[in-house]
């Protein structure tokens, strides 16, 4: 049983990297729109989760990796605190060519770049705040990502679904318990990460839009 939940453990934080979730969101955003305005073309889709996913994981990603084999990383999901500050910074100049690409190329809706500098100043914090204290950016990749789904709904005028929050709900209490069962993290750290990256994203669209 302890192997079995280990192993669930795993693939819950391999399946929820932060790295993944800038294109996570903006496949989100494509299916929403063409959900609630008009179908958007696939080379609308190709170049901007395409972009997204190439600036904001593969090229953070390819560093960790090279970080890991200098020595200077342990492993993927950087456990030793004092390790993560370096990663983070790349990440952080990755997020500002992602920011510009949706202003200057992809032309997205304010909501859409407003979130993402949102999400770009909460990794700012998480930085600063991991010079101290392990906060989580996995729970932090996730609260991001619901600060841009309400800021979304926001936007469009749209009330979230049941099924869609519940899930996500799901989903956050599922990335907790497994981030506190690979004694990644404890309960205080993974609650700061999410809600830290939740009011990020989406207060300024609430400041904005409402």
């Amino acid at each position: 049983m302890q192997k079995t939940l280990h192993i669930i453990a795993q693939a819950i934080s391999i399946l929820l990297y932060p790295l993944w979730i800038p294109t996570i969101g903006m496949i989100l955003y494509c299916l929403g729109v063409s959900a609630v305005a008009l179908p958007l073309p696939p080379f609308y889709w190709w170049i901007s989760c395409g972009f997204t996913f190439f600036v904001t994981a593969v090229i953070p990603l390819s560093l960790i990796l090279i970080g890991i084999k200098c020595g200077a990383i342990t492993d993927v999901y950087i456990k030793t605190r004092q390790q993560r500050t370096t990663p983070y910074i790349h990440t952080i100049i990755c997020y500002c060519f992602w920011i510009y690409f949706l202003i200057r190329t992809l032309h997205a809706p304010t909501f859409l770049w407003v979130t993402a500098i949102g999400a770009t100043a909460d990794l700012v914090l998480v930085t600063l705040i991991n010079l101290k204290w392990k906060i989580s950016s996995h729970l932090s990749g996730l609260g991001g990502l619901l600060g841009g789904i309400f800021s979304f709904c926001l936007y469009y005028s749209v009330m979230p679904g049941i099924a869609l929050m519940s899930v996500f709900l799901l989903t956050t209490l599922l990335l907790m318990y497994s981030r506190i069962y690979l004694q990644a993290h404890d309960g205080w750290q993974v609650v700061a990460g999410f809600i830290l990256a939740l009011l990020c994203t989406f207060i300024p669209n609430l400041c904005l839009f409402s």
